[in-house]
């Protein structure tokens, strides 16, 4: 099915290749999580994660024309049981206390902004956005990937197509890594 795109530049469409990808690494995974695509623009990456079985999808737009192109490619697939749009400033919602954990957090924002970064960020202060086994993807171009200090998550692989990188992140885990060195000092 093809979704409606926006008119003019204002949002960044997912390649097909890029798209596949991101759902061959979930896999089955996807089948009952709930997806939280931060930057919605038409919807792609969470229509797709609703029409390959997630629970439930979320999207975050500011833009009022990709909002209303969003909004009719929800009921083009049929996912208004599942949909739920939040229109507005993402930077805003992410401060705000999440009624809900995301099993994925997808965040594809405006390139060259250093949005993806200020994103991350927030969600690492308001962690209780992503569940406890729940991963952070993050879509950029290559030249805008930097290394980014994190209190909670961490970068656990890097997945480049072209003029796109993927970062996928998960949660850091202090205390499992504390109790593995303690049983080694046991050991020892």
């Amino acid at each position: 099915m093809i979704l409606k795109s926006v008119p003019g530049d204002s949002t960044r469409p997912v390649t097909d290749r890029v798209k596949e990808a991101v759902f061959n690494i979930i896999g089955g995974d996807i089948a009952g999580a709930a997806f939280f695509d931060v930057f919605g623009g038409t919807g792609s990456i969470g229509l797709e994660a609703a029409s390959r079985g997630a629970s439930a999808v979320r999207f975050c737009e500011a833009n009022r024309a990709a909002c209303s192109v969003l909004q009719a490619n929800i009921k083009l697939t049929r996912q208004e049981m599942k949909a739920k749009v939040i229109g507005g400033d993402a930077f805003h919602y992410l401060r705000t206390v999440p009624d809900r954990s995301f099993e994925y957090i997808y965040i594809a924002p405006p390139q060259y902004k250093r949005m993806w970064q200020r994103t991350l960020r927030l969600i690492d202060d308001n962690d209780s956005w992503l569940s406890d086994d729940g991963w952070i993807i993050v879509q950029i171009h290559p030249v805008e990937r930097e290394e980014l200090a994190l209190e909670n998550f961490e970068c656990f692989d890097e997945r480049k197509y072209g003029s796109t990188l993927l970062m996928f992140f998960e949660r850091k885990f202090p205390e499992a890594a504390d109790g593995a060195a303690a049983a080694d000092a046991e050991e020892g």
